[in-house]
């Protein structure tokens, strides 16, 4: 009787430049000028790839939406960076952030199929919208998007990228140098989209990669975000505070997308993990309290403030947050950002001190801080709990914490059977267990053979 292989976990990492934690960049052996220089970049990738990791992942801004007077900015284009961590690498995946907002889906198709090309197939695109107003001015708008229009926007272009990703079928590069043919026109299509934000012509002007095209990501959980991903995304990248809320929101959006007709294994659920992690608990405590310390308190209430979308002198230190708080900018913030904040500090009953602290001056993702073997308990429970298909790793400093986690917590997950000892495909679908997707233009051809 066959039996299905059992289910394995995910890891990302996101390389947030230094690390997660706002001082990462003021420890002893960081490099201050490490968010420009690909040599980090690479290295983290490096040390991912020894450990198995899936891929490598990049946010993305297109303001300066951070106090560059104190922390590093996310500054580098992902997709020209990861193109040049893919020529380094030969197995880890490698997903980059872009925009629908400030972005035309053919640059975004190319810009994708590109890096698939390049790294043999192990490239996947974080679908996002942009809801801060620096980027809207960077790009002449005056004011942003509201949030319905944005995912509107969003799902229309997700769609175009699709049709033009899928415009040439898989057999239409010939390369008879004998017979003198090189493509098969017929297998090349127009996708002549009229839409309500974009119209293209198409066809593309790239052949399909080794993996079909590249995976689609998703980062949102507001009610537009999940409708979004479960249309489209194979993994999404999502920011959970508890066991049970996770696993509610994993449920949910599965759910979804079988209802769309995708199947209950469509999607990757990875919640954003941040590990600070030492030898005992007490010693992973200090080192977490010692990071914290080196960001002034003024730069952690700003960003905190920013983030609930209130001004900073409604936070006081020691106490509480307001009872009336809700979502930035009458809902057109970010959404998943604010819920899960909001949610450490009222399910904990924390001062602005203490959550900032539990955060360890971060916001929105969950922080574990301990041993090497709590932090394996933690991640186990949870994937096999449902609550997470795998985690998008966040090192409290980088390369420092990412090593810590690849040399204390890697062989743990690995001697309990849940994570590879080694990769056994090369795209980034075999690493996620994601099956090739089919040419429309292929289906409908047999289609239109069998009647």
């Amino acid at each position: 009787m066959r039996t299905d292989p059992p289910r394995q976990l995910h890891l990302n990492v996101n390389i947030l430049h230094s690390g997660f934690v706002p001082s990462a960049w003021r420890t002893e052996d960081a490099d201050p000028r490490a968010f420009v220089d690909i040599a980090h970049y690479v290295r983290v990738a490096k040390i991912a790839e020894a450990a198995k990791f899936d891929a490598v992942f990049l946010a993305d801004n297109a303001s300066i939406a951070d106090q560059i007077d104190f922390r590093p900015i996310t500054a580098l284009e992902p997709t020209v960076l990861l193109a040049g961590i893919a020529s380094a690498t030969t197995h880890i995946g490698v997903i980059g952030t872009a925009s629908t907002s400030y972005n035309e889906p053919y640059n975004i198709a190319r810009r994708f199929a590109t890096l698939d090309h390049l790294s043999a197939g192990r490239a996947g695109w974080n679908i996002v919208t942009t809801a801060d107003l620096g980027s809207a001015r960077n790009f002449g708008r005056e004011a942003v998007p509201n949030h319905a229009e944005r995912y509107e926007r969003a799902a229309e272009f997700t769609e175009v990228v699709k049709a033009l990703w899928d415009s040439w079928e898989d057999d239409a590069f010939i390369g008879d140098k004998a017979g003198g043919r090189f493509v098969d026109p017929a297998k090349v299509h127009r996708i002549d989209h009229r839409g309500k934000y974009f119209n293209v012509d198409g066809p593309f002007n790239l052949p399909r990669s080794a993996q079909g095209q590249p995976v689609l990501v998703q980062a949102g959980g507001s009610a537009d975000g999940r409708e979004l991903a479960s249309r489209h995304a194979e993994a999404v990248f999502s920011a959970s505070q508890s066991f049970d809320e996770a696993a509610s929101y994993a449920r949910e959006l599965k759910s979804r997308a079988a209802a769309l007709g995708r199947g209950d294994d469509a999607i990757r659920v990875l919640p954003g993990l941040t590990t600070i992690i030492g030898a005992t608990e007490a010693q992973a405590l200090r080192r977490r309290d010692e990071l914290v310390d080196l960001i002034p308190w003024s730069y952690s209430l700003t960003r905190l403030a920013g983030i609930l979308g209130v001004s900073v002198d409604r936070l006081k230190l020691d106490g509480r947050l307001p009872e009336d708080l809700s979502l930035p900018g009458g809902g057109n913030g970010n959404h998943t950002f604010f819920h899960a904040t909001l949610a450490q500090a009222r399910t904990n009953g924390y001062t602005a001190r203490q959550l900032i602290r539990a955060l360890a001056g971060g916001g929105g993702h969950r922080v574990i801080v301990g041993t090497p073997e709590q932090i394996a308990d933690d991640i186990e429970h949870w994937f096999k709990g449902g609550a997470a298909d795998g985690f998008n790793l966040m090192p409290d400093v980088l390369p420092g914490g990412l090593q810590d986690f690849a040399d204390g917590v890697v062989p743990l997950l690995q001697k309990r059977g849940i994570f590879r000892t080694d990769y056994e495909g090369r795209t980034l679908r075999e690493h996620f267990g994601l099956q090739r997707p089919v040419s429309r233009h292929l289906e409908t051809r047999e289609a239109a053979a069998a009647v």
